[in-house]
C-alpha cells in the first residue's frame, strides 16, 4: 500500500455545500437563507458568535456547582400513604417497604431510595422501612402509633 492509495471510508467525508451558485444548484439566489429578516443578513450571530469579541456567555462568571454523584430520591408524602391504605392498595398491618410502595404505584421508581415527607395526615399506625424521612414525618408517624426505620441505601 502506498500513500497515494490511502482513502477515507465510504461516507466519511462530504462535499462542501456551494451556495449562491445559480438556480440549478438548488441553493441559488438567496443561498438557503430565505427572504429578508435578521437571519438573512450577514454578520448575524444568533448562536452567540460575536465576530472575535469575547462572547457574552464567556464574559459572565460561572455560578454554582452540580454534584455529579448526588443521590436522587423518590418522594412519597404521608397523606398519599394514608390514601393508599384506605383504598386497600397497601397493607397497614404488614411492614411497608420501598418495594411495597413501588408495587402499590405510589412512585414509579425507587431511584437511590424513597424519602417520606410529612405533607398530608396519617391516622393509621404503620411500620415503614425507607431510605430517608423528614423529622416532621417521623414525628407524625410516631404520633399515629407507628414507626419509621430509616435504612441507608445499599450501594
Amino acid at each position: 500500500m502506498k500513500l497515494n492509495e490511502l482513502s477515507d471510508n465510504a461516507g466519511a467525508t462530504r462535499k462542501k455545500k456551494r451556495v449562491a451558485r445559480g438556480p440549478g444548484s438548488g441553493k441559488g439566489k438567496t443561498a438557503g437563507r430565505g427572504i429578508k429578516g435578521q437571519s438573512s443578513r450577514s454578520g448575524v450571530a444568533l448562536g452567540g458568535y460575536e465576530g472575535g469579541q469575547m462572547p457574552l456567555y464567556r464574559r459572565l462568571p460561572k455560578r454554582g456547582f452540580s454534584k455529579p454523584n448526588r443521590k436522587e430520591f423518590s418522594v412519597v408524602n404521608l397523606g398519599l400513604i394514608e390514601k393508599f391504605i384506605a383504598a386497600g392498595k397497601l397493607d397497614a398491618k404488614a411492614e411497608i417497604t420501598e418495594d411495597a410502595l413501588v408495587a402499590a404505584g405510589l412512585t414509579s421508581t425507587k431511584r437511590d431510595g424513597i424519602r417520606v415527607l410529612a405533607k398530608g395526615e396519617i391516622k393509621t399506625a404503620v411500620k415503614l422501612v425507607v431510605t430517608g424521612a423528614s423529622a416532621s414525618a417521623i414525628e407524625a408517624v410516631k404520633a399515629a402509633g407507628g414507626s419509621i426505620t430509616v435504612a441507608t441505601a445499599a450501594e
